[in-house]
């Protein structure tokens, strides 16, 4: 028997207190129904005494104090979970919004979700491809990995998420592949652009689509990446799927988190932000990884903007911490026209080398990788030195370095946003590109990888 209360003491939105309640429990779903008939959702954030704290997840206009309802449901909030869930696109907290008929759950699952005991971790060691070079070539991406993409604001990763959900894939012939993308705080326009490219291109047919706009409540907001998580979760460990989650923009997350932070009246830190920031990221980002005993695995590339650019802001700091490596957006080569403009350099994979080699990429992948890198770090610093002190000042092998960091520029990096590469096309590619440079100056790459794979010029 589901117990009523008229006993809301007050309101300061998005905050509703509660009294004289029994048995409430944190993170508890709540439903309060309006005197016209109407029903709106919160859940409970503090329990103290007979008094619960409880977060609206829409408006409070219109709440009346004397003659609304509460009533608590006994459980947290949840997902309706199926396969029919590919292709579908939701709203924020797991609602379809696509027209079409509601989910017919196979199960109902906890968005927060079970922590992934260490123990029962298996090691990330299989190659994921995005058709993308930068990514494919130099920070490969592996299965269970977290890999997330730093951008500035105005720079063209909503169309980079779009590339990658479209293009990725796994190497094999028994694997079901998924995407799972989750839109956080996006405007209508960014959100209509990620659907019709979906649509357009076929690709939403292994996608699960969740859409939170900038004008939803910023509950909503923290809920999203969680309720997409969920659904990955069931695609990945009961349907034995390859999982891939990307979640953009995880700065409007945090934003969201501070706002309910302050409203809460918590003591605030680093620039605002609640001080269990760190941990709540956290929550969402271990999410990934593959289980010891489950065939499905859970990748995750979030995206975020760093405010001002800056890597030091809280957001990007932390999420270094937490996650295994950086992709790195640069407004320089994006002034240039190179799209996407990865800058490769300060750019990381932790895990590349655990996905790469024979039986996964090929047997020179890492070979070139390295000597990648160092000609493009010693071809800048050469174009560095001829603005300083002019091309004369160059030597000859300079001079082929310099030319080698503009090419390669120009055809590795740039690439587009309609471009699928496969890895071969990445790895033979980046062999025409060393074929600029004197044989002798390859000293990263084994000497048979250079008979079978240089070009002959």
């Amino acid at each position: 028997m589901i117990k009523e209360y008229k006993t809301i003491h007050e309101i300061a939105s998005p905050l509703m207190v509660v009294e004289h309640v029994e048995g409430v429990t944190y993170d508890e779903l709540g439903e309060i129904e309006l005197p016209n008939g109407d029903v709106r959702r919160c859940k409970v954030l503090e329990v103290e005494g007979d008094r619960a704290v409880v977060q609206l997840f829409e408006s409070a206009q219109g709440i009346n104090l004397a003659e609304s309802k509460v009533r608590f449901l006994g459980h947290p909030q949840q997902l309706a979970v199926s396969e029919d869930m590919l292709g579908r696109v939701f709203n924020g907290m797991g609602q379809p919004i696509d027209g079409g008929p509601d989910i017919l759950a196979d199960a109902h699952m906890d968005i927060n979700g079970l922590p992934m005991n260490p123990s029962a971790r298996a090691y990330p060691a299989e190659f994921i491809q995005t058709g993308v070079s930068t990514i494919d070539g130099l920070n490969t991406l592996v299965r269970g990995q977290k890999l997330p993409i730093f951008s500035g604001s105005g720079l063209p990763h909503a169309a980079l998420a779009a590339q990658i959900a479209r293009q990725a894939r796994v190497l094999g012939d028994n694997e079901t592949f998924a995407v799972v993308f989750a839109a956080i705080g996006i405007t209508f326009e960014e959100s209509e652009y990620f659907i019709n490219d979906f649509r357009r291109t076929g690709a939403i047919d292994r996608t699960v689509v969740f859409s939170n706009l900038a004008n939803d409540p910023a509950v909503e907001r923290i809920a999203t990446p969680r309720v997409a998580l969920t659904a990955a979760e069931y695609l990945a460990f009961e349907k034995d799927m390859q999982v891939l989650v990307i979640l953009t923009d995880i700065t409007n997350y945090a934003e969201a988190l501070r706002e309910v932070s302050a409203a809460k009246k918590e003591v605030p830190g680093r620039r605002g932000y609640p001080g269990y920031l760190y941990t709540d990221l956290a929550t969402l980002y271990e999410r990934a990884g593959r289980r010891q005993g489950k065939k499905g695995s859970i990748t995750m590339i979030p995206i975020l903007t760093m405010p001002e650019d800056d890597k030091t802001h809280p957001i990007p700091d932390l999420t270094g911490y937490i996650t295994e490596g950086q992709i790195i957006l640069s407004r320089e080569l994006y002034r240039k026209g190179i799209v996407p403009p990865v800058d490769v350099l300060p750019s990381l994979s932790r895990l590349k080398d655990k996905g790469i080699g024979v039986g996964k990429t090929r047997e020179d992948h890492a070979g070139t990788m390295n000597q990648l890198f160092a000609a493009y770090s010693r071809g800048k610093d050469a174009k560095e030195l001829m603005t300083i002190l002019g091309e004369a000042a160059l030597s000859d092998d300079d001079k082929l370095f310099a030319k080698f960091a503009d090419e390669f520029e120009k055809r590795y990096v740039s690439q587009g946003n309609s471009t699928n590469r496969s890895i071969q096309e990445t790895l033979d590619l980046g062999w025409e590109l060393l074929a600029i440079l004197p044989k002798r100056e390859l000293k990263r790459i084994k000497p048979e990888m250079i008979e079978k794979y240089l070009p002959q010029k």
